[in-house]
């Protein structure tokens, strides 16, 4: 049986929007955000839902709780969809960090693969982790449809492991909009498979994040 899962990065957080590292940081949705979730919630008003998952993070519960409007789902959080912890970095802002963490920024602009803030998450433990979320997700909902719910970075590692099959990938995901939508499919005799990524066509021109971080 085949289990389609909607990844759904959240709508636009205050970190976005400055940029600043968000990280672990539970920062708040901005008014665009906020806007963001309307077309997002409309996009799914007709998408047949059996499961929701969210990282606990409020920027990533509100975007699961849009959507949710139109299906009335029991929402389930899981911790380990949660966001790189950016250590040193998390709250600072994106134009300070080349200045004073050039090693580590080089990284973060070249190499993310490599990537690990001081006092931080290393990126292939990011990677780790969301593989074995997401195969636990899939595993618990054979043959039908969920959405899951989490944030930039985390959602870069598993679209490098399903389109790639390695972390070497990452750099060539891309970041995906605030509320880009991808959608993979899993079959416990084949795996996982892309459908399609990143996708932010819901959202109109002026309700597009500038920099996404």
């Amino acid at each position: 049986m085949v289990t389609k899962v909607y990844l759904i990065r959240h709508a636009e957080a205050e970190g976005n929007l400055v940029p600043f590292f968000q990280g672990s940081l539970d920062t708040a949705l901005t008014e665009n955000g906020k806007r963001q979730l309307e077309f997002l919630a409309e996009r799914f008003q007709h998408i047949p839902l059996d499961a929701i998952y969210f990282s606990p993070f409020q920027r990533a519960q509100m975007t699961a709780e849009a959507v949710n409007r139109y299906h009335g789902l029991t929402m389930i959080p899981e911790n380990d969809l949660r966001e790189i912890n950016g250590g040193s970095w998390e709250g600072r802002k994106t134009t300070e960090l080349h200045k004073d963490f050039p090693a580590e920024f080089q990284l973060w602009q070249k190499r993310m693969q490599d990537f690990q803030a001081p006092n931080g998450d290393a990126m292939t433990d990011v990677y780790a982790r969301m593989q074995k979320i997401m195969q636990k997700i899939a595993q618990e909902n054979p043959g039908r449809s969920v959405a899951v719910f989490t944030h930039g970075c985390a959602l870069r590692n598993f679209l490098s492991f399903v389109e790639f099959g390695s972390i070497n990938g990452i750099m060539d995901v891309g970041w995906g909009d605030n509320t880009a939508v991808s959608l993979i499919a899993y079959e416990p005799d084949t795996g996982w498979r892309l459908v399609y990524k990143n996708d932010s066509s819901h959202l109109p021109q002026d309700a597009h994040t500038a920099l996404p971080v």
